[in-house]
């Protein structure tokens, strides 16, 4: 049995994965990532990468967010959001109003079995060991670290390592591994993936579309624009609530595209290309442990998806690149204990991301009154200054708080 021994392991080859070995192999330091899959391999999402995204890959390197700009036929760039009350109003809002000429796009769609695939081409380095379709027997741990057994290419290796980071999605090996209470019930959501081909009505700069139907509230139906005529179609909702409504999640979307009069008409001629896909949302509700002895969690393994936008894939790709700046910092202090990663890592992570996953959170609880949704959309749909204002909200964190507070209302009600 080989025995390997490295700075840091990494369990996903993910987005969380892949965030936390480029900026590893950006301080040099030697790590080995374990991947179960092999690349191109999907993974059920609905595809739509923010800002945050592009920020953690143009940190990385700039080409690479130069190259996925200039791929019109793996990335569609996308410009704003639309949003559609309860009411069926809509509601178009821009990402970048004021753009110039030169302003690059802050988003974009992108199928992810094209997205990962690209990432995992791009952690090739001489500091990364990659094993790709690597079965783990065991993780534990052992004097100053951690060991993992791995079986790959019908040989046994055990890899050991001062840290380990979990970037293995909502089962995380990692997470039941090292944490006595790994799962939050409460947190949870599930979500509903299909590819459609022929999709009518799109925006011509590519909004992303959120349809809060009445039935699906909090959650929501969501169409995304893809390139080549394709579209990620969607819902999202809270697991309590399937459970406590006993909601058919497939039936009721299957409905929605079929019933709604916002809807249907669009999807007249357009075509089913891949079976119904579903899979879990552990949704960011709460701060929780997301490190310990020797460990760090990353994306999905830390629960961090917005609870009210759904986004998973920045904010795994931003801890993956935070994990890798406090195991930077571990390894010069010499020092993988509870406390520091704590202080280096959880503390960063709730600092950057915390405000805006509790105001995820708030926004979620907002969306069960399906009245003032219905209000805000209806006055900004006749005053542009509050469009501008709500635009405003998705590049400024004290703007978008102000969603949050009974005098944002107010203002709107008596037209301030």
């Amino acid at each position: 049995m080989p025995d390997l021994h490295t700075k840091a392991i990494i369990i996903g080859a993910g987005p969380a994965g892949a965030g936390a070995s480029f900026f590893l192999s950006k301080y040099g330091i030697p790590h080995i990532v374990i991947e179960r899959e092999t690349f191109p391999r999907d993974k059920v999402c609905g595809d739509a990468c923010s800002g945050k995204t592009a920020l953690v890959i143009n940190r990385a390197n700039p080409a690479w967010l130069n190259e996925i700009l200039a791929d019109g036929t793996q990335f569609l760039p996308s410009w704003g959001i639309t949003f559609v009350a309860p009411n069926g109003r809509s509601l178009d809002i821009p990402f970048s109003p004021q753009r110039s000429p030169e302003t690059k796009a802050p988003g974009f769609t992108t199928p992810r079995l094209a997205f990962d695939h690209f990432l995992f081409q791009k952690m090739a380095s001489p500091h990364a060991t990659i094993f790709q379709d690597a079965i783990i027997t065991s993780i534990g741990s052992h004097p100053g670290g951690v060991v993992v057994t791995l079986r790959y290419q019908d040989m046994e290796y055990t890899v050991s390592a001062p840290v380990i980071v979990g970037a293995d999605g909502d089962k995380s090996l990692v997470r039941k591994t090292f944490l006595s209470e790994n799962t939050n019930p409460r947190t949870n959501a599930v979500g509903l993936r299909a590819y459609y081909r022929g999709v009518t009505g799109m925006h011509p700069e590519h909004f992303i579309e959120l349809h809060f139907l009445p039935e699906m509230l909090p959650g929501y139906l969501w169409i995304f624009p893809l390139p080549g005529g394709m579209a990620n179609v969607g819902v999202g909702i809270l697991s309590e609530r399937i459970r406590q409504k006993k909601i058919n999640l497939r039936e009721q979307m299957l409905h929605a595209i079929a019933a709604n009069p916002q809807i249907a008409p669009r999807f007249r001629q357009a075509t089913l290309t891949r079976k119904i896909q579903g899979w879990g949302l552990p949704l960011g509700t709460e701060r929780q442990p997301i490190s310990g002895d020797h460990f760090l969690l990353t994306g999905d393994a830390a629960c961090l998806i917005d609870p009210f936008s759904g986004e998973g894939i920045g904010n795994a790709l931003y801890s993956g690149m935070l994990a890798a700046a406090a195991i930077k910092e571990a390894i010069a202090h010499a020092n993988f204990s509870a406390s520091f990663l704590r202080s280096a890592y959880d503390d960063v992570v709730w600092k950057r991301l915390g405000e805006e996953l509790k105001l995820g959170a708030s926004l979620q609880r907002l969306c069960r009154h399906r009245w003032l949704f219905n209000f805000v959309v209806n006055k900004a749909a006749k005053s542009p200054s509050l469009r501008n204002t709500i635009s405003s909200m998705f590049t400024d964190m004290d703007l978008r708080g102000q969603l949050s507070k009974p005098s944002f209302y107010w203002k709107i009600l008596v037209n301030k």
